[in-house]
């Protein structure tokens, strides 16, 4: 959820026609908390715009992905997102009728140069260390991780292809900076 609301909150500034797209694997799990991160992210941003959200009940199908980018498109998104392995169709699509991507998990910009903005990147480095040195101090088990950018479990990698607006930048980074002091909940928005 907060890579998922910075990156709304890019989308949602960027959107000419102030439609963005969503299209998830299931309606659970990491996969909703990333899209209802996206929403809360792009409304705080612009309370205009209109966020359409599908899923496709399939982490695999690419196909089903690439159907949801095609009508998301076709009801007016010029921004897109989606969680899975299936989104390499969305991206495709995408990249055919000119909108934007926002990928998360890994960097997704090679699968289309042109077309992903941004992506929300799992950073395992320090939890790595972490459990490198703790079962080196003989601790098995026992601790949970969560990924998070006050953590620097999360990055947002930047397209340097994409020339992204000064101001769109700045709201990002205040983004990260309010979900890593606590006056912005991801799930919720600013705290007031």
């Amino acid at each position: 959820q907060e890579g998922g609301y910075v990156l709304g909150t890019i989308a949602a500034l960027l959107s000419e026609s102030g439609v963005l797209g969503v299209s998830g694997p299931v309606e659970a799990g990491d996969a909703k908390l990333y899209v209802d991160g996206f929403k809360v992210g792009a409304l705080a941003a612009n309370p205009d715009v209109d966020v359409a959200i599908t899923y496709t009940g399939s982490f695999s199908d690419v196909t089903l992905m690439s159907a949801a980018a095609e009508t998301l498109i076709a009801d007016g998104a010029d921004m897109l997102t989606g969680s899975s392995q299936s989104v390499v169709g969305a991206i495709g699509v995408a990249k055919d009728k000119d909108a934007y991507w926002f990928g998360t998990q890994w960097d997704q910009t090679n699968l289309a140069p042109d077309t992903v903005v941004a992506s929300q990147v799992y950073d395992w480095t320090g939890i790595i260390d972490d459990m490198i040195a703790s079962r080196k101090a003989g601790v098995l088990g026992g601790k949970a991780y969560t990924l998070t950018f006050k953590y620097e479990g999360l990055v947002i990698e930047y397209n340097p292809a994409i020339d992204l607006p000064a101001d769109v930048i700045s709201a990002a980074d205040a983004a990260i900076q309010g979900i890593m002091d606590g006056t912005i909940d991801p799930l919720v928005g600013p705290i007031q």
